[in-house]
């Protein structure tokens, strides 16, 4: 049974919409004494990807920001430019394919009959939508990891996990929130931006994970940005402002625990950069007096 959860958006279109899964209190038990032999075997061998940070043990939103925040301050401070892309998969709970992920599981070291049984979990499922007290007719599932489950996050993880391999940039995740940035020294690190790109697209296709590409944004930070244009399966990404980072960084938030303190980040960066352009203007100010 699945009940609606609103994203964002307008409120009468169905694909600002999260299907949210209903399961019995008795499921749920059996579900978090498995995902914690998962979880407790993934964080002994380190299989997960520092750069993940949703859903794990001392890792939140907060984590994510503050080392985003660490890197291109340490990045403006050194004088560079900065770059950010940040990714949006279409429907990315929904449509992970259930070969493709019993095999990724496989390949973390869960194996045997715990294999089994989340592949018998995973087969033959059927659902309905539950709106005003009235009922749809049922579907079957054929894709996707169970929103609302106990499992379902920890399973998205294992699936997504391989996303960083062989990019060279700095990339970060908090479950499929996902961002690649990097410092810009010259025109080549633009290109080697655009080449993490390209690998993304080629991962999502090989996985069947798609991007979305229109909801996909670039920030360029620094007066110096060299403003390079990027694209993802040959659509240009959209450019947005400096301003507008804390409404794709603020969306990760899942806690109003955390509102005040991104707020206050949010003030402490935006002055900053307000230094940081101040003092721009002064050096060039002096550059040109020395001229």
């Amino acid at each position: 049974m699945l009940v609606r959860s609103t994203k964002k958006g307008c409120k009468d279109q169905a694909s600002n919409y999260r299907p949210v899964s209903l399961t019995s209190q008795i499921s749920k038990v059996i579900k978090s004494l498995l995902r914690d032999v998962i979880v407790e075997h993934l964080e002994r061998h380190m299989l997960i990807c520092d750069s993940q940070h949703g859903f794990r043990k001392g890792r939140s939103c907060l984590t994510n920001l503050l080392v985003f925040l660490d890197k291109v301050t340490e990045s403006i401070n050194d004088g560079l430019s900065v770059d950010v892309i940040f990714l949006d998969f279409a429907k990315a709970f929904d449509k992970v394919p259930h070969q493709r992920l019993l095999c990724k599981l496989n390949a973390h070291g869960i194996q045997g009959k715990l294999l089994n049984w989340i592949s018998a979990w995973l087969r033959n499922r059927r659902q309905r939508v539950c709106l005003q007290g009235e009922l749809s007719g049922w579907w079957d599932v054929t894709s996707g990891v169970p929103q609302g489950s106990v499992l379902g996050p920890v399973l998205f993880l294992i699936f997504i996990n391989d996303l960083d391999n062989d990019v060279r940039n700095w990339i970060l995740k908090f479950a499929d929130d996902t961002k690649i940035y990097s410092c810009l020294r010259d025109s080549k690190d633009c290109d080697l931006l655009q080449d993490d790109l390209d690998l993304l697209c080629a991962w999502s296709s090989r996985w069947q994970m798609q991007f979305n590409v229109g909801k996909c944004k670039v920030i360029h930070i620094g007066k110096k940005n060299p403003i390079y244009t990027y694209k993802m399966n040959g659509q240009k990404l959209e450019e947005v402002s400096v301003e507008k980072i804390w409404v794709y960084t603020s969306a990760m938030m899942l806690s109003h625990q955390y509102n005040r303190v991104v707020i206050t980040s949010t003030e402490n960066w935006q002055r900053l950069l307000a230094t940081l352009g101040n003092v721009e203007e002064e050096e060039e100010e002096e550059e040109s007096a020395m001229i």
